[in-house]
């Protein structure tokens, strides 16, 4: 691996020029502006103290910058992180504690450690046992989740923690009498300001000016005196170096958790990577550095006091549309968190936390995808029922059992999929040598003395039996007159050991009813496969034919024994 494709940085920089450094510019000072609130804002999701968001948001990034693939993806804190964060350490630690800040540091580091062995080993296809409807029902749910856990802070009450919608809800509801007026009014006019700003002047740092009424409101009109609850003092500085725990209790106790983040992290920040690369095309990604990166950001930042973080959806898209061009985008924000932190943290003393949760309740209002169920609704009714299920479990059971409901119910999706495949009954066109599946179109000629058929999957353990069964219920159906079931492989692209078994009795059995199994169109591999086990030489040349209609034609003409093209039917890739 050579020093361009390690730090890809090297390669995005060796045209660099003002014109690039104005736009980085623009777009470093914008995403900054809007990370401060942020950060602090997720780290209360995470259960920490505000300033962990904004250490989340130092070497990190400034690691991921160095590493990264992707040119406008922002890397710190976001919100489903910081709750699946919060609902691995809840349940072994007292939320703001020192246990509890060790296990989140700790956390960061195994995430990272995870994702960049990931990326060593090139493992990043494993995100692919998510599908798309899980992932999107996990996230809706957990943005519920998100959303509902800050009314203690919109409401100024007292609601105990929990990851289920339903008992926050109660809980709240209880207290509803027992509301803090100004808190309620605080964070009901951040989401407006947040939101009509957003609307009217997007260029327009919404998070920060939101901010800016917090505290002016609480500082004018001495709230903090009528209960409103604000976030008080900041250690100001850089993180002081720190160290992950490397206790074995804690680290099985975690474990799990750090897979879950560590996919669920990797496959949001892939995401997006993808969607914004996709708009510029001059720089390509790779799937597994972007692990390699992610994993690095996770297990440096870990040392300096940092939870786990990823790609965010919100602040790529604001990087992106700030112009950002290089990744020297990200270094410039981590240099205005460094100012802030050196000589701003005293202007958020009389932050409120009402101020925090409208900039959570806006932003992962954004997660939840209801386009993604209306059209799955229309299209593709297993998909949704995938959705839903995953949508659901998360609501009732918790975060990270939604999460393993989801990668289960995907295995076995994938796995009914490829066990009961589409198999299609050919017919062909009329005056042509051109056969399509007799379903979808009516004037095709079918012959009663042959079943042609298309499976369009692999040949294994299981499918074999839906296959043979399929294969003897059609020949059934089509009576006396079949004398022969012509096979087109092109879309088999793989035989394993029990489907070659299948084939030589299912042959047999065929045999013995008068009826030829004949294979047309076999791809080399599969080939490969027939030839090393011998099903070549036992079934004979009469089997294998180029096309569908070389196989016609040779019945007709009653030379079954002659192949017209051996050199390519039986060549293999041997």
């Amino acid at each position: 691996m050579n020093l361009r494709s390690l730090f890809p940085i090297l390669d995005s920089i060796s045209n660099y020029n003002s014109d690039t450094f104005k736009s980085d510019l623009s777009a470093g000072l914008t995403v900054g502006v809007m990370l401060i609130p942020q950060g602090m804002a997720y780290a209360m999701i995470a259960g920490l103290p505000p300033i962990y968001g904004l250490y989340a948001s130092l070497v990190p990034i400034f690691i991921y910058a160095l590493m990264g693939t992707s040119r406008q993806l922002a890397v710190g804190p976001v919100a489903m992180v910081s709750l699946l964060t919060a609902s691995s350490i809840a349940l072994i630690a007292e939320q703001g504690s020192d246990q509890y800040i060790l296990l989140a540091i700790t956390l960061a580091f195994m995430v990272g450690a995870i994702q960049f062995l990931l990326g060593v080993f090139r493992l990043g296809f494993l995100v692919n046992f998510l599908s798309h409807p899980v992932i999107s029902g996990f996230t809706s749910a957990a943005a519920l989740i998100i959303g509902f856990s800050q009314l203690k802070h919109l409401l100024g009450i007292d609601i105990p923690r929990s990851h289920h919608v339903h008992e926050i809800i109660m809980n709240a509801a209880s207290q509803i009498q027992e509301t803090n007026i100004y808190a309620f009014l605080i964070g009901i006019g951040g989401i407006a300001i947040i939101l009509f700003l957003k609307k009217n002047y997007k260029a327009f740092p919404a998070q920060l000016a939101a901010v800016v009424f917090g505290i002016g409101a609480v500082w004018s009109l001495s709230l903090v005196d009528k209960g409103v609850s604000i976030v008080a003092d900041i250690p100001a500085g850089l993180p002081s170096f720190s160290s992950p725990s490397f206790s074995m209790d804690i680290w099985s106790s975690l474990t799990a958790s750090a897979l879950a983040i560590a996919l669920v992290s990797f496959m949001e920040s892939i995401a997006v990577a993808k969607a914004i690369q996709a708009k510029h095309k001059d720089y390509k990604l790779d799937a597994n550095q972007e692990l390699l990166a992610l994993g690095m950001a996770n297990l440096v930042g870990s040392f300096f006091k940092s939870y786990p973080v990823t790609g965010g959806f919100s602040r790529t898209a604001v990087n992106d549309q700030a112009g950002a061009k290089t990744t020297v985008a990200s270094i410039l924000s981590v240099m205005l968190i460094v100012v802030s932190l050196f000589f701003l943290t005293p202007l958020f003393y009389y932050l409120p936390k009402a101020i925090l949760a409208s900039i959570i309740m806006v932003a992962v209002y954004g997660l939840i995808d209801f386009k993604e169920a209306s059209h799955l609704w229309h299209s593709d009714k297993r998909d949704f029922v995938m959705l839903m299920v995953s949508f659901i479990a998360t609501l009732l059971l918790g975060i990270e059992q939604g999460i393993a409901t989801g990668v289960i119910l995907s295995l076995v999706m994938m796995i009914f999929r490829t066990s009961r495949p589409h198999l299609a009954i050919l017919g062909k066109i009329p005056e042509s040598n051109i056969y399509r599946n007799i379903k979808r179109f009516d004037d095709l000629e079918n012959r009663e003395d042959l079943l042609i058929i298309r499976f369009d999957s692999e040949l294994y353990f299981a499918n074999v039996q839906y296959f043979r069964d399929r294969i003897e219920s059609l020949a059934v159906q089509k009576g006396a007159a079949l004398k022969y079931i012509i096979l087109s492989s092109e879309s088999i692209n793989n035989v394993d050991s029990s489907a070659v078994h299948m084939l030589k009795d299912l042959m047999e059995d065929l045999e013995k009813d008068g009826i030829t199994l004949i294979f047309v169109s076999m791809i080399g591999p599969v080939r490969d496969i027939m030839k090393k086990t011998g099903l070549f030489e036992s079934l004979g040349s009469q089997r294998f034919y180029l096309s569908i209609q070389d196989a016609v034609d040779a019945i007709d003409s009653g030379s079954l024994d002659d192949t017209k093209y051996d050199k390519y039917v039986f060549q293999t890739d041997v």
